[in-house]
């Protein structure tokens, strides 16, 4: 909808509001965000194409994701590469070689991060193990499946209970994927995951996070998300809060089969309707088969790259996973967790399950001469701005929802205040039905409900919460009320 299309509604809108008997000034359009009162038209705002804030960053961003060090992830990633095989079957007792060894040197590395905060608790590490019976399959014996979990708790009253999720799997399989001791670097396949964990670890220990962050590496990814499984359940069974869940599953290698390298992209995956979906008939009556948490979670870490400039920019994929693939975080999905993937442009299948070997003048094996580190220390800086907003932001609002109680050709929104007690106001983020990003934002400051001049059947809209610094939530997707309350 262009410019003069929202004029004319706007004085079509005034218009009415006057012959009630509501005298409005029409105001020229602004060229920044208005604030609106309760229940009072906000006029059109130049917002621009997209829902990225045309303020500044938090302060202090850039200065924890310029920490990240590209040499320290190539360490990382040639170390991992070293224990020859993490096969979840292969050896424990070897001190290097095997996942027994690689688990305990992952630890080792997190407990190294943990640097003393000052009055609060350091990142935590510990051992999550969950046994799994051998299923004739791809566990061919019985098996202790140990993910490596670091907690970094948070410090806000009211935001330490909620948990923000960083997941790769150090596990690594070799071309039959029940080989559990012929060597399997799985330099990209997932070191190059694991490496992006350390880092955030030591760039992230020193900072006093409001909410919990944990850095979780999983094992037996490869014989069926088995660690990731165990997990999440685990998480469900004690009903941990959990938000969101960023996985991030092969991202060493910009490379491309075919063309120049994507050194400055990545693509993320999410889910279109959450596998608990138990409101069917209100997805389908509102259209929003594509504003699960999850996709919502994704466009949110769009925004925030956009926002910040980040090196690696995401390209939002409207799909749970690449198919004949799979990974982590679909254990979480599964249940019902916000999860999201992070996966390379240009996957080379002759470098991913591969015994490795040279044949005929062409090599395979996923080795880590094919792990570019300044690629992965630019997808840990995403990484980071994703995880720091996260962490830092009020919560979404709860109950957002579209005002549907007689017809009209505004739109009245409500929702319920998020419970952080930092909250500075709210913005108002609306899209074209037929557009998969948000287009808009409007800032309509500390209120908990705002009638806008555009007419609810063309449009979607979501509220978000911010805070003093500037830190935004994920969107909360207007549902519809239908009936008074």
């Amino acid at each position: 909808m262009d410019v003069a299309r929202h004029r004319v509604l706007w004085l079509a809108f005034t218009a009415v509001q006057a012959s009630c008997g509501t005298k409005l000034v029409i105001p020229e359009e602004p060229t920044t965000p208005q604030v609106a009162s309760p229940g009072v038209p906000v006029p059109f705002a130049n917002a621009g194409p997209s829902d990225v804030p045309t303020t500044a960053p938090p302060p202090g961003i850039s200065r924890v994701i310029d920490a990240v060090d590209p040499s320290r992830i190539r360490q990382d990633v040639d170390r991992l590469a070293a224990f020859g095989t993490r096969h979840t079957l292969s050896e424990t007792a070897s001190a290097t070689r095997g996942i027994g060894a690689a688990r305990e040197w992952i630890a080792s590395r997190l407990r190294d991060a943990a640097v003393p905060r000052s009055g609060i608790l350091p990142l935590q590490v510990a051992f999550d193990s969950h046994r799994v019976s051998a299923d004739g399959r791809r566990v061919t014996r019985d098996v202790d499946v140990v993910n490596v979990v670091a907690t970094l708790p948070g410090v806000a009253e009211s935001a330490a209970s909620r948990h923000y999720y960083v997941v790769a799997h150090y596990d690594s399989r070799a071309s039959d994927p029940n080989d559990a001791t012929g060597d399997a670097p799985g330099a990209n396949d997932d070191g190059s995951g694991v490496a992006v964990l350390l880092e955030l670890a030591r760039i992230l220990a020193p900072r006093r996070l409001d909410a919990t962050v944990v850095l979780l590496a999983t094992s037996g990814e490869e014989q069926g998300l088995l660690g990731a499984r165990g997990h999440a359940k685990a998480l469900v069974d004690a009903a941990v809060d959990v938000r969101a869940v960023l996985s991030f599953d092969i991202v060493g290698d910009p490379r491309m089969p075919a063309g120049p390298p994507r050194p400055d992209g990545i693509r993320l995956f999410s889910e279109g309707l959450p596998a608990n979906l138990e409101q069917t008939a209100t997805v389908r009556m509102l259209g929003g088969e594509s504003d699960s948490p999850s996709r919502e979670l994704a466009r949110h870490v769009g925004t925030l790259a956009l926002w910040h400039g980040a090196e690696v920019q995401p390209t939002l994929v409207f799909r749970p996973d690449r198919f004949l693939r799979g990974g982590d975080h679909t254990a979480f999905n599964e249940l019902g967790i916000a999860a999201v993937r992070f996966t390379e442009f240009g996957e080379n299948y002759d470098r991913q399950h591969q015994d490795p070997r040279s044949e005929d003048e062409h090599d395979f094996g996923d080795v880590p001469q094919f792990v570019d580190a300044e690629y992965v220390a630019g997808v840990t800086r995403l990484a980071a701005i994703a995880i720091l907003h996260l962490a830092n932001a009020p919560a979404a609002p709860k109950h957002a929802r579209i005002v549907a109680l007689a017809l009209a050709h505004d739109t009245a929104l409500r929702w319920s205040p998020a419970p952080d007690q930092d909250v500075a106001g709210y913005e108002v983020v609306w899209r074209a039905t037929t557009s998969g990003l948000w287009e808009h934002v409007q800032d309509v400051g500390a209120v908990t409900s705002v009638t806008l001049p555009w007419h609810k059947d063309e449009h979607f809209f979501g509220i978000r919460s911010y805070d003093a610094d500037g830190y935004r939530s994920e969107v909360a997707f207007c549902d519809v009320e239908r009936s008074p309350g």
